[in-house]
């Protein structure tokens, strides 16, 4: 159990320190995660990406999904005597 100072610090266990191998100076963040408070290594956060970043990998996920989009190709499967298409098909709103 860690103890809150007078100067509302804390001390990090030694097994923590050890684990995720926080070193003097490096920094910290605070994070609230619901009723708690999660410790995360600074290190340890991914970068966050710029808004025009963003786009750009957007568009090229997007490129890349409109391209293979027209390459996939499913095999027709015989399920209880349907093709799968007829299983797309069949009935109709009630």
């Amino acid at each position: 159990m860690t103890r809150v100072t007078g100067k509302f610090q804390i001390t990090l266990p030694k097994r923590l320190v050890d684990l995720y191998d926080i070193h003097i100076g490096d920094e910290v963040e605070l994070v609230t995660a619901g009723e708690s408070i999660a410790i995360v290594p600074a290190r340890s956060r991914q970068p966050e990406l710029s808004a025009e970043e963003r786009l750009r990998l957007f568009d090229e996920t997007s490129r890349w999904l409109d391209a293979c989009s027209g390459s996939v190709t499913y095999e027709v499967e015989e399920e209880r005597g349907r093709a799968r298409e007829e299983l797309y098909t069949r009935g109709g709103p009630r």
